[in-house]
């Protein structure tokens, strides 16, 4: 077959980190133009903006979205008009409503969108979701700390509305969980805590339920030094169940089990080609929906100030 051709618009380390990798190590694509004000990719033709990328290259098919979830509709309003395949880096959006719009514009174009939760392909997520299809949960822990400072170096938009905030990272956890999860769950309290310098919270406690009643907890906090946390604790009532490293590694019953090896991104882009290849999409915006339940629910706390 021949490769589809792919553009990628905001260089910056993640696509350095993932994109470009997994990108590479998958025939199905031809990475053949970026777009970016400041950065770009060796080989490969570089535009100062998606206009003039749109204009210069118009045999792209398919543009991942990576900038900042502020600026992002545009760019994929722009991107879906002229016809081209979409691929959101988390979150897809500032907002549910322009998700939404998306959403809805491609399909009145007939291209492919997808929404891509990283996380959802680590390697344990769906060996759990079988094994809570047979086991349901009774309690879900979920504790998700790490260091802003070494993630997202003088990144300014994090702190900024739309960015989020300690839910850049914590969605990730939200999208594992709402995936392996067997019943809908909802939010019932939070406790987010907003440096007074910052207009984004640095940390978040979140209680949630589901029609089961399952009990499920959150604890994010961008403020650890160290080693850094990404784990869900599930108990049912015959197992106990530790999702580590964000999903790479799974330990049931205190017993570690074997995972396929297999990165998230290589997964991601196999996941975009076969939506492409079946005239499909893939947009859920559960994960994104709970984190503007949490700022329409949770109560503000005003912290110490983050520099």
């Amino acid at each position: 077959m021949t490769p589809i051709q792919l553009a990628i618009a905001g260089v910056g380390k993640i696509v350095y980190d993932q994109h470009a990798p997994a990108i590479r190590g998958n025939s199905d694509f031809q990475l053949v133009a970026t777009a970016s004000r400041n950065h770009s990719i060796e080989g490969v033709t570089a535009y100062k903006s998606m206009a003039e990328m749109l204009a210069g290259a118009p045999a792209i098919e398919a543009i991942s979205l990576c900038m900042p979830p502020q600026y992002r509709y545009e760019a994929a309003r722009d991107a879906l008009r002229a016809g081209k395949h979409v691929f959101l880096e988390k979150p897809p959006g500032a907002t549910l409503s322009e998700v939404e719009s998306l959403k809805s514009l491609a399909a009145q174009q007939g291209v492919s969108m997808l929404a891509s939760w990283h996380s959802r392909h680590a390697p344990a997520v769906q060996v759990v979701k079988r094994h809570l299809q047979q086991h349901a949960p009774r309690q879900v822990k979920v504790i998700w700390r790490e260091d802003v400072r070494h993630w997202h170096p003088d990144q300014e938009w994090i702190w900024q509305p739309g960015g989020l905030g300690v839910f850049d990272p914590g969605i990730n956890a939200l999208s594992i969980v709402t995936e392996i999860l067997p019943q809908a769950m909802f939010l019932t309290q939070a406790a987010l805590e907003v440096p007074a310098n910052r207009q984004t919270p640095i940390a978040a406690r979140l209680a949630f339920t589901d029609a089961l009643g399952t009990d499920i907890q959150a604890d994010f906090d961008w403020r650890q030094t160290g080693e850094q946390t990404w784990d869900i604790i599930i108990d049912t009532d015959s197992s106990h169940v530790h999702l580590k490293k964000g999903g790479h590694e799974l330990w049931i019953n205190n017993v570690q089990s074997e995972l396929p090896v297999e990165g998230e991104y290589p997964s991601l882009y196999q996941h975009f080609s076969t939506l492409i290849r079946t005239h499909a999409s893939d947009v859920d915006v559960a994960p994104l929906r709970h984190v503007a339940d949490a700022f329409m629910l949770g109560q503000h706390i005003v912290t110490e100030a983050f520099v």
